[in-house]
């Protein structure tokens, strides 16, 4: 995806990840970091989502710093 920072598996830099994500609507691609939430499996990424809050469990690859200076997460899938 065009601006991600590929995974490095020497760091913590742009980890595939579970997440609940707050998104209006599911198609976005990527989210600032104040509307991801992480987790540590998947299990708990599901059951912490709330459609009807617009929080929708994903697996998101981040954090990666936008060329604005924000940290953002990118989809890999919705879960």
């Amino acid at each position: 995806m065009r601006g991600m920072v590929p995974p490095d598996p020497q760091t913590e830099v742009s980890l595939p990840r579970f997440a609940v994500v707050y998104v209006p609507k599911r198609n976005r691609k990527r989210f600032p970091a104040n509307c991801v939430e992480i987790f540590e499996t998947k299990e708990l990424a599901v059951s912490n989502a709330a459609e009807e809050k617009k929080k929708f469990a994903a697996i998101v690859v981040g954090p990666s710093k936008s060329s604005e200076g924000q940290y953002i997460y990118y989809l890999s899938e919705w879960l």
